[in-house]
C-alpha cells in the first residue's frame, strides 16, 4: 500500500489535539507586543542618531521610555505572568531596556563627541561595561521597589548633557560618578512603583518630562528656565532614593494613607 495512503489513514484516525488560545492569553501576549514595540522605537532612534538627528533620536527614546512605564502596570493588572508562565516579560523588558537606556545613549554620547573623541570613546565604554554587569544582578531591587545601585538611566542623564552643555569635562565626571554608583549600595528611585513619597516623586518626574518635552519642542537649544527645570528636577530624582534610605520613615504615614 502506498505510504501516503497509509499516512492518510493513520491521520483521519488519529485526532490532533488543538489548543484553543484564550481570551486572557491573548490579552496577555498583547501586553507583550507592547513591550516589544519598544524595540522598533530602539531601532527609529538609532537610525536618527546615526545620522545625527538628536532631537528625533530623544524623541523616539521618549516615546520608548513611556511605553515603558505602562506595559508593567499593564501587565500586573491581567496577571501576564500567570497567563503565560513561560513567556517571560522581564527579560523581554530588561533586552529592550539595555538597547534604549544604555546602547543607543552611549552611541549618541560618543558620535556627538562634545567632550572630545578620547573623553567619549571612553565614556561610551564605561556606560555599556557598566550597565551590562548591572542587568545580571538578579537583586537590583529592594522590597520597596527602590533600585540598588545607579538604575542605568542613561537615557536621561544623556539627554541632561545634551541639553544643559555643562562642558567636557564636567560631562565626563557625571559618567564616571554614575558608573561607579552603579556598583554602590545606594537607593535609587523608582517614581511608579515605590510607595513612600509617590505623591510628590511622581509629579516631579513629570515636570521632568515635560520639560524635556519643551526642550524638544525648542529642538534641544533650550532655554535657561528649561535648562533649570530639567536639572533641578534630575537632581532631586537622582538623590531622593538616597535620602529615603537614609530616613526609612520618611513618607511612611503618607503612603500607608494613600
Amino acid at each position: 500500500m502506498n505510504k501516503n495512503i497509509i499516512g492518510r489513514k493513520l491521520a483521519e484516525r488519529i485526532p490532533l489535539s488543538r489548543k484553543k488560545v484564550t481570551w486572557p492569553q491573548a490579552r496577555a501576549f498583547s501586553v507583550h507586543l507592547l513591550t516589544a514595540s519598544g524595540s522598533f522605537l530602539a531601532f527609529l532612534s538609532l537610525v536618527a542618531a546615526s545620522e545625527e538627528r538628536w532631537t528625533a533620536m530623544f524623541w523616539w527614546l521618549g516615546l520608548a521610555l513611556f511605553v515603558d512605564g505602562i506595559d508593567g502596570p499593564i501587565a500586573r493588572k491581567l496577571q501576564v505572568k500567570t497567563v503565560l508562565p513561560t513567556w517571560s516579560g522581564d527579560l523581554l523588558d530588561n533586552i529592550i531596556d539595555y538597547v534604549t537606556y544604555v546602547l543607543i545613549p552611549a552611541f549618541a554620547l560618543y558620535q556627538r563627541g562634545f567632550m572630545g573623541e578620547g573623553l567619549s570613546f571612553l565614556s561610551a565604554a564605561i556606560i555599556v561595561v557598566s550597565s551590562a554587569i548591572y542587568y545580571a544582578d538578579t537583586g537590583m531591587k529592594t522590597k520597596e521597589n527602590f533600585f540598588k545601585g545607579f538604575p542605568v538611566v542613561w537615557n536621561m542623564v544623556v539627554f541632561t548633557l545634551f541639553v544643559i552643555e555643562p562642558g567636557e569635562w564636567v560631562s565626563f565626571a557625571v559618567v564616571v560618578f554614575a558608573g561607579i554608583l552603579t556598583f554602590l549600595p545606594i537607593n535609587f528611585l523608582h517614581p511608579v512603583r515605590v510607595q513612600r513619597l509617590r505623591n510628590i516623586n511622581l509629579p516631579i518626574f513629570f515636570a521632568w518630562c515635560i520639560f524635556g518635552a519643551i526642550a524638544l519642542v525648542q529642538d534641544m537649544r533650550a532655554y535657561d528656565f528649561v535648562k533649570i527645570g530639567i536639572a533641578v528636577t534630575g537632581v532631586y530624582l537622582f538623590v531622593i532614593g538616597g535620602i529615603m534610605q537614609l530616613f526609612p520613615y520618611l513618607g511612611a504615614r503618607s503612603s500607608k494613607s494613600a
